[in-house]
């Protein structure tokens, strides 16, 4: 009992919860003029064209959708990945060649009583890792900087508005008196 009330205390704040029977009277019926309503024009080339913008350069599909604020989302995760390349990079490189050095006898790093050839081995492999990583991030993100330009522009074209809505619904099922849970799809003419 306790499970069904939070349900339906969801449902009530959550939507408009009047009920819809298939015996309602129909309501007045309006004509709509086409002529009257405007139109707009569909370019079925910009989402390619958002998409190869942002291929280019990352953050100019989203500006080409006039979706400005996401530029510096898109510059923000690309220089975070690519600073854990760099600092990465670096790190492998330094420990690559502190071992190279003593392998070849030399003793004047600066992890000489510090660390073991052992240690200096599985930092190079961890940092040799973290490298790969950091760049296979960074792909990805410019991957998703193309895609979500291509996707934002084909959802611009997409007419929404008031008329089409979902809402949450509870019937009494007039048989056994249970509640039954719903979705209602509305389309208002």
């Amino acid at each position: 009992m306790q499970k069904f009330s939070i349900i339906l205390f969801l449902f009530f704040f959550f939507g408009n919860l009047s009920p819809v029977y298939a015996q309602e009277q129909p309501k007045e019926l309006v004509i709509i003029n086409m002529d009257s309503i405007p139109k707009r024009k569909i370019n079925p080339l910009a989402p390619s064209k958002a998409a190869f913008y942002s291929a280019v350069l990352p953050g100019l599909g989203q500006a080409y959708n006039k979706k400005y604020w996401k530029i510096p989302i898109v510059y923000g995760a690309l220089a975070t990945s690519l600073y854990f390349y760099a600092e990465n990079n670096q790190l492998y490189h330094e420990f690559r060649d502190i071992y190279k050095r003593r392998l070849e006898g030399y003793t004047d790093d600066k992890y000489k009583d510090i660390y073991s050839d052992n240690v200096i081995i599985n930092a190079q492999k961890t940092y040799q890792r973290n490298r790969d990583l950091s760049l296979l991030i960074t792909f990805g993100i410019y991957a998703l900087n193309i895609i979500d330009a291509n996707v934002d522009a084909h959802l611009i074209q997409f007419n929404v508005n008031e008329k089409l809505s979902v809402k949450p619904d509870v019937k009494q099922n007039f048989f056994d008196n249970n509640y039954n849970v719903g979705l209602t799809l509305n389309y208002n003419f």
